[in-house]
């Protein structure tokens, strides 16, 4: 399959700004796989996922995603991998051996770190015993199960295609494959929900016993069903006690809070999720996904991929929709949305050597922080006070040029 990069439609940051510094050192690099399909679309869900038809293109798509990789090699020869991601849609509607030729080809143009973290997101729904023992010897060795809720009317309002049962199974059957690292996906905030069915369904996946969950607010984004058909959802009263009370039950539990909606077992955090959070690097590869890559001369570039499946598979269309290369008006705002997400926030070192900005250059707008109360008065870190945590976005603004 060959794809023609040059028809590629470029968006370039502005050119008036002064030289950055080139980086030290460059960020960790990770690879985000993005395989669109599901069984279903859900109703609340924004991201770039397509029904699947009863036949997936997996060897079409897995030449597509290995030809894109191809043409984002250049800019990081000499890496090498922390962490592979495949996220969607649902990546375990595809074959052990669809994704054991797809993980050889990766590690054929880029070598992978020794202890190298590899996530797959599954499904309850689509459990097989065999085909995750299967997925376990391919080395993916990290399962994200998508729950959501384990009640019945809850996981129908969502427009699940598991049940309850099949949601407790598929945490045991990850274990029993040979996965000792998993996260569970779990919302709360649910139609009609009470503090007491939030707190039911929390207490059901801390006893699973998962090393990792995503404990999250449900929200209703633009583009979905629920937008233009809205649930009725919990009042502000009893969405704060949910958060409160959940928080308090992960702890007890030792789950230990790392970010706004991510709980994880001592040593247990997601690597390729944490690299996200501090600035790291990731290449994007598959429809929809996304980029960003720092080059050694301080450019730091975003990029997304072709949207949809069908103008992906097209070998006349580019994978490359986009290209934009971070401004230094951007840059501070860009870094801080995600390190300041972090519980811990990030030391302040990683600002100057991931942006090639000096600290000096935050300082108007970190006093300005620190002074209302929303980030610590801390010079070692970039962290938000709880208070910050809650206002993040009154936080972020302040950071805005």
């Amino acid at each position: 399959m060959i794809h023609d990069s040059s028809a590629s439609p470029l968006i370039f940051g502005g050119d008036a700004q002064s030289p950055r510094a080139a980086l030290p050192v460059l960020p960790p690099l990770a690879l985000y796989i993005h395989i669109p399909w599901c069984v279903r679309k859900c109703p609340y869900c924004d991201f770039n996922s397509h029904t699947a038809s009863p036949v997936l293109p997996e060897e079409e798509y897995v030449d597509a995603l290995l030809a894109d990789l191809d043409q984002d090699l250049h800019a990081v020869y000499g890496r090498e991998l922390s962490s592979i991601f495949f996220g969607g849609g649902t990546p375990s509607l595809f074959s052990a051996e669809a994704l054991g030729r797809l993980l050889k080809g990766v590690e054929q143009r880029i070598p992978f770190a020794s202890d190298i973290e590899i996530t797959l997101e599954a499904n309850p729904g689509t459990f097989e015993q065999e085909k995750f023992v299967a997925y376990r010897a391919l080395g993916i060795n990290r399962l994200s199960i998508g729950i959501q809720s384990f009640q019945e009317e809850k996981l129908k309002a969502l427009g699940r295609i598991h049940n309850g049962d099949e949601a407790v199974r598929a945490a045991g059957m990850a274990r029993q494959a040979g996965f000792d690292n998993f996260n569970l996906d779990l919302m709360h905030g649910l139609p009609d929900q009470s503090l007491d069915d939030a707190l039911s369904d929390l207490r059901q996946a801390i006893a699973l016993k998962p090393t990792h969950l995503s404990w999250y607010q449900l929200t209703l984004e633009p583009n979905t069903v629920f937008w233009n058909q809205p649930p009725t959802l919990p009042e502000d009263d009893t969405l704060w006690d949910i958060q409160e009370a959940g928080q308090a039950l992960l702890a007890e539990h030792g789950y230990a809070q790392y970010e706004v909606s991510a709980y994880a077992q001592p040593g247990r955090p997601a690597r390729h999720n944490l690299n996200y959070w501090s600035f790291g690097d990731f290449i994007g590869i598959g429809a929809g996904a996304h980029g960003k890559l720092s080059h050694p001369d301080g450019r730091i570039v975003r990029t997304w991929k072709t949207r949809l499946p069908k103008d992906y598979l097209n070998p006349a269309k580019s994978f490359k929709a986009g290209e934009k290369a971070l401004t230094n008006e951007e840059l501070p705002f860009e870094f801080l949305m995600n390190a300041l997400r972090l519980t811990e926030g990030v030391e302040s070192r990683l600002y100057p050597e991931r942006t090639g900005m000096t600290l000096e250059s935050l300082a108007e707008h970190r006093r300005e922080a620190e002074q209302s109360g929303l980030l610590q008065v801390e010079p070692s870190r970039l962290a938000a006070t709880e208070r910050g945590h809650l206002f993040l976005n009154d936080l972020l603004q302040t950071f805005l040029s």
